[in-house]
């Protein structure tokens, strides 16, 4: 089975992919950002009509030759009595017909769906996060991953760095 495995980290990008999955003009919104070692917590309040403040976390993953980025992790602050949703952002060569699952470690089954779009800069998947799978993510001591089969057919593996993230994760729920 060939596989490609990637390493990931925060950064500028994934804050701005940030800006673009909370929607809106950074001109008209007052932003703030923290770090908590791998994770970004971006959070954005709009001016108009009426003040709104939008929080995500994310996480930006590089190719480990060149260390250009691949693929980025948002996971959006849950609205009163929904369920969290990560989105994440592929590259466009991946298979249109393979479920792309995030997981928390290598025995977990995961949570999958579908792409649900894709774009020049892109292909989009939303993941459902029940509160079930947030709580196994937070107590998790090891790396999670995302994966995916690219156009060939071939497993993609995407590590995804659970340092910081339940500090992260709670300082989103309480802004």
């Amino acid at each position: 089975m060939n596989s490609t495995f990637l390493s990931c980290g925060a950064g500028l990008a994934a804050i701005i992919l940030a800006f673009a999955v909370i929607g809106g003009s950074a001109s008209a919104q007052q932003a703030t950002s923290a770090t908590y070692d791998d994770w970004v917590l971006q959070c954005e309040i709009s001016a108009a009509p009426a003040p709104k403040k939008q929080c995500a976390i994310s996480q930006l993953s590089r190719m480990s030759e060149n260390n250009a980025p691949f693929s980025r992790l948002v996971i959006q602050r849950p609205a009163n009595g929904k369920p969290a949703i990560a989105q994440a952002q592929l590259p466009v060569n991946i298979s249109t017909r393979a479920p792309i699952a995030l997981r928390y470690a290598d025995a977990d089954p995961g949570v999958s769906n579908l792409l649900d779009r894709c774009t020049p800069g892109g292909c989009f998947v939303d993941i459902e996060l029940k509160d079930d799978v947030v709580k196994k993510f937070l107590a998790a001591a090891g790396p999670g991953k995302m994966t995916f089969k690219d156009s060939s057919g071939h497993d993609v593996i995407v590590p995804v760095s659970l340092k910081g993230f339940r500090t992260a994760y709670d300082a989103m729920l309480k802004e």
